[in-house]
């Protein structure tokens, strides 16, 4: 259930905002409406904390053999402003040293480029070229190819150091005159000489690499601080709240004349109606000026959910979807639970799968209990998950992919026959049929499948009929729920099996078919007449034929809606081709003892995909179901937010 809201309006004198925010703080009832504040102490927080989450960053990157001992040390006490000004001083000392590191290695790469550039010519010392120049030994070192070498006038004298099939390198030693064509040449061939000599040039990169090093180990030794400044981070935000709500509160000068200026500071918020009477006995003590108030559609009310631990096992599943109902939506915590369940169990199809998902359930609670910490829902609802999977698994007489031929008897009995695989090959004959038209073990499934698309999407209009009762509208909620029951046999006849279904079928007297198609004619015609009632019959009528093509459109929705929940058989179905396939691949290796081990592997990897390939399956497929086909029948946009108390 939606626990309900209380929307409070606060005013406090402007000079005791900050002290009446502490007090709020501490009561950790009041989900305050502040989304942005101003001042340059909030400016200073926030950039504080992305300097201190930089370092952080830095700090994951690293390791240390201190990291467990400083940890421990960091959790011994709450975190004092002392704690925090150290996490700053390291995370920017660690800053500095990252900017360090990357001059280092952009030093590194230069001198291992300029040492590889001259390579070739061995040690070379620009100082004893210029001493050699200064004595009238004017040398010029030169690399070209052997043809245009060979063309030199004889005027060019050179020394040769070495000459291979592709390039020449000389120095040339020339006080006579060259010809403008070698002048050329040599020009374009002259070697750039290096800065420093060759030592030098060595001696920097090794000077490199030790001060690279010594930023590595210091960075890998302040990395330990990460837990540190995690906690900083975390303190500073718990600020940065504060402030953005002291500096966010709105203000109004109540003085009637400049003689004595009085200001007052207010804000408002939300809190668990059960709990406003704390806020009234603290507003009472400290003479706060306090209006409480039911929220209205307008306002934007936060969401709390409240529901029994067996409910809230589907939280992690909402959590990691970031879906909560807005304040006047519906609560389906309950049936969104039921139903992704049953749809787990549909996707995975496979009993093995479903024994798989119980044992790491299994494992993950008695891993809690013996380190005496509670459950995780989550190891719960896989529990809750592996159990429906191998109910599903054993009514199908699905194992591991396997023939039905290959499992034992006992297993086979425990089936349900009519959507068992042990019956795949047999035609199951309707009573109304006279054994003329039978139906397949997939179409019992299809037909399964579309009936808990009935049941899904009838428990949203019934639930819409109950949010509207004593209302006119709530008949709209029943034209939709006869509309669908209508369209579940259209769907039958046209999707399934048109001999079985007949739109035309007589049983007993009864025409089924015909019941059907009127069904969906009346529904609409009801829904059309009352679906968006208000206060006047006509002007819901109206508001109808303005959006007509809408309702026209929605007696295809809800045909595609039903259809839609074939996915979960469809997937099932793949996932079982997949292990099926998986077998056969192997089946060959195991009647060889070399190739065991291979087959083992092959068997745990291929299983083990297609049980991750199912995890996405249920993502896509069966978490749509419940926040598209059955939210949009039972009217929830998933537009709410939850509801954050502002705590210590």
């Amino acid at each position: 259930m939606i626990v309900p809201m209380k929307k409070v309006s606060l005013i406090v004198l402007d000079g005791e905002r900050k002290n009446a925010l502490k007090k709020l703080r501490k009561l950790g009832l009041l989900h305050i409406e502040i989304k942005e504040g101003k001042g340059p102490r909030l400016v200073e927080l926030k950039e504080q904390i992305a300097s201190l989450e930089k370092g952080i960053s830095a700090a994951a990157d690293k390791t240390s053999r201190g990291t467990a001992r400083k940890e421990a040390d960091t959790q011994k006490a709450g975190i004092q402003e002392a704690d925090i000004q150290e996490a700053l001083s390291i995370a920017a000392r660690m800053d500095s040293l990252q900017e360090e590191q990357k001059k280092c290695y952009a030093d590194l790469s230069a001198y291992q480029a300029e040492l590889e550039r001259i390579r070739a010519w061995g040690d070379i010392d620009p100082k004893e070229i210029a001493f050699l120049a200064e004595k009238g030994i004017v040398l010029s070192f030169h690399e070209m190819s052997p043809s245009v070498y060979d063309r030199l006038g004889d005027a060019a004298r050179t020394i040769v150091l070495e000459r291979t099939k592709d390039i020449v390198r000389f120095l040339l030693l020339n006080d006579g005159t060259l010809t403008e064509e070698d002048k050329t040449q040599l020009e374009r061939s002259r070697f750039r000489l290096p800065d420093v000599s060759t030592g030098e040039l060595r001696k920097k990169l090794e000077d490199a690499q030790r001060q690279l090093q010594s930023i590595k180990e210091e960075l890998e030794e302040l990395a330990a601080y990460g837990p540190s400044m995690e906690r900083a981070v975390a303190a500073l935000k718990k600020e940065v709240e504060f402030e953005t709500y002291a500096s966010g509160m709105g203000e109004e000068d109540l003085s009637e004349d400049a003689s004595g200026k009085v200001s007052v500071a207010y804000l408002v918020g939300f809190l668990p109606a059960e709990d406003l009477g704390r806020l009234q006995r603290m507003a009472r003590e400290n003479a706060w000026g306090l209006l409480a108030e039911d929220p209205t559609e307008e306002d934007d009310a936060p969401t709390k959910l409240r529901n029994n631990k067996f409910v809230s096992l589907v939280y992690p599943v909402t959590d990691f979807l970031g879906s909560m109902p807005g304040y006047f939506e519906p609560d389906i915590s309950g049936w969104f639970l039921a139903f992704i369940t049953i749809f787990v169990g549909i996707i995975f199809g496979d009993g093995g799968y479903g024994l798989l998902i119980c044992g790491i359930a299994a494992a993950l609670i008695m891993k809690s209990r013996k380190e005496k910490k509670a459950v995780a829902p989550i190891a719960w609802l896989l529990l809750l998950f592996g159990g429906m999977t191998l109910v599903w698994g054993t009514v199908t007489c699905s194992w591991f992919g396997l023939a039905a031929e290959e499992l034992p008897e006992w297993l086979k009995k425990l089936s349900v026959p009519v959507i068992s695989n042990v019956y795949s090959d047999k035609l199951w004959y309707p009573f109304w049929t006279g054994g003329k038209a039978g139906l397949t073990t997939s179409q019992n499934v299809q037909i399964l499948m579309f009936t808990i698309a009935l049941l899904h999407l009838l428990i949203a209009h019934a639930s819409g009929a109950a949010r509207n009762r004593g209302s006119l509208k709530m008949l709209g909620d029943i034209g939709s729920i006869l509309e669908l029951v209508g369209m579940y046999y259209v769907v039958l006849s046209l999707v399934v099996n048109g001999a079985v279904f007949g739109l035309d079928l007589v049983v007993s007297g009864i025409p089924v078919g015909t019941i059907a198609v009127a069904l969906v004619i009346i529904g609409f015609a009801v829904n059309f007449i009352f679906g968006n009632y208000e206060e006047s019959i006509l002007q819901s009528v109206l508001d109808s034929v303005k959006d007509i093509v809408s309702m026209l459109l929605g007696v295809v929705n809800v045909f595609s809606d039903i259809v839609s929940y074939i996915r979960l058989w469809a997937v099932g179905l793949a996932g079982a081709a997949i292990s099926a396939t998986i077998n056969d691949m192997v089946s060959p290796l195991l009647g060889h003892f070399i190739f065991i081990i291979f087959a083992v592997i092959i068997l745990v990897f291929g299983h083990g995909l297609n049980m991750i390939l199912n995890v996405l399956s249920v993502i896509v497929h069966g978490i749509r179901l419940n926040t598209l086909e059955f939210s949009t029948h039972i009217g929830l946009s998933w537009s709410g937010h939850k509801y954050e108390p502002f705590e210590e």
